[in-house]
């Protein structure tokens, strides 16, 4: 369910230093600009300075919709859509065809990409790219844990396993709170989202 290679072939993790950006890919309805969120409202509280916005403009269902998030130690100064990530998130692969999901992407960083096939195997359809790229199936582990095809949970987990923004710890502990607030009368809600991050987790970090 999960593949990362570098450019060189090899699998590597890497490290965040003062500060990143991550740009995610998704449709409406999917769950990007809220996991967008998510990630700046837990790593704030972990006590890293955050931006989470979505771009700009109306969010049809099934239209592809651009998030970002910039999470540093430092005070950001910068308040502008992200044009050089240093990692990407794509919550549906199929936009892989027809949105520039790679443009400005650093290649000492990564994209992260929901889909069933190997890492190897999407590498090809993006033959400008050089970075690593991580794929996890979403779906299936969304399925598994929630009984439904929500992939933000895995997607959220997989951008906080790669980048390695912040410990498991601090994010399940924050993620547990998080949720608790959301769905107080919904315990299963509750703990089928913290399974999908749980999974999420072993399977990039084993």
């Amino acid at each position: 369910m999960f593949e990362s290679m570098s450019g060189n072939g090899r699998m590597e993790i890497r490290i965040m230093s003062k500060g990143i950006e991550i740009r995610w890919h998704g449709r409406g309805g999917q769950g990007a600009k809220t996991a967008a969120l998510l990630l700046a409202d837990v790593a704030f509280k972990t006590g890293k300075q955050v931006q989470g916005f979505p771009e700009y403009g109306p969010e049809r269902m099934g239209a592809p919709i651009t998030a970002y998030n910039r999470i540093s130690e430092e005070e950001i100064r910068v308040h502008s859509n992200i044009y050089d990530p240093d990692y990407v998130a794509v919550v549906d692969e199929t936009l892989l065809h027809s949105v520039d999901v790679t443009a400005g992407l650093s290649e000492q960083g990564a994209i992260i990409i929901n889909s069933p096939r190997s890492a190897r195997e999407v590498a090809a359809e993006l033959p400008d790219y050089h970075g690593k790229v991580v794929t996890i199936d979403a779906r299936k582990i969304s399925e598994e844990t929630l009984g439904k095809n929500f992939p933000n949970s895995p997607m959220l987990a997989a951008v906080v396993a790669v980048t390695q923004v912040m410990n498991r710890e601090e994010f399940l502990r924050e993620m547990r709170a998080s949720y608790g607030h959301k769905f107080a009368k919904k315990p299963e809600v509750i703990e089928g989202n913290m399974r999908a991050l749980e999974r999420t987790l072993a399977i990039l970090q084993a």
